[in-house]
């Protein structure tokens, strides 16, 4: 496990037809540093809260595997997955993950993300912040979600760059 001062980790989804193609990012800050920039978890067809609740899922198990001396600061722009792992879910669970008027969509990434929310909420914070916003990490975030839909990959990467500015230079979807 590695130790941190303090660790603000912003997540992002995007999704390209809805359904359609659909990615994940992550932007990372550790201190003053350059923020690490990951993309990942690529779906031929997924959809917006997929991708949401992967990257959200993602944030939480880089938290994971860290020791952090300050609470973690994960910021999400989507109401709908912060809502599904830190309240909805009690509710669902305590009927059997079921709930009025049909299925939960995305149940499995669901329940993965609150079990893991349950183990690491002494410790994180997860805050809600606007999207398209201005917000550095969220837009930086989002341009590695659609990052991955333009590169298709499955499996999470880092992303090399020299400056944010060439970052946030990227084409939105």
């Amino acid at each position: 496990m590695v130790n941190r001062e303090n660790l603000k980790i912003f997540c992002d989804g995007a999704c390209s037809g809805n359904p359609g193609n659909a990615g994940s990012g992550l932007a990372i800050y550790e201190g003053k540093e350059l923020p690490t920039l990951i993309y990942g978890d690529y779906e031929e067809v997924g959809t917006n809260n997929t991708a949401e609740l992967n990257a959200l899922y993602k944030a939480l198990d880089v938290a994971s595997n860290v020791n952090c001396k300050s609470m973690i600061e994960i910021c999400s722009d989507s109401k709908y997955s912060i809502e599904c792992i830190t309240n909805w879910a009690y509710g669902w669970k305590a009927k059997g993950w079921k709930k009025k008027g049909g299925d939960i969509k995305n149940l499995e990434l669901i329940q993965k993300a609150h079990a893991l929310y349950e183990e690491l909420k002494d410790k994180i914070n997860i805050l809600h912040v606007k999207g398209h916003a201005g917000v550095e990490g969220n837009e930086l975030a989002d341009r590695m979600a659609v990052y991955t839909i333009i590169s298709k990959s499955v499996e999470y990467q880092k992303y090399a760059y020299e400056n944010i500015d060439e970052v946030l230079d990227l084409k939105r979807g």
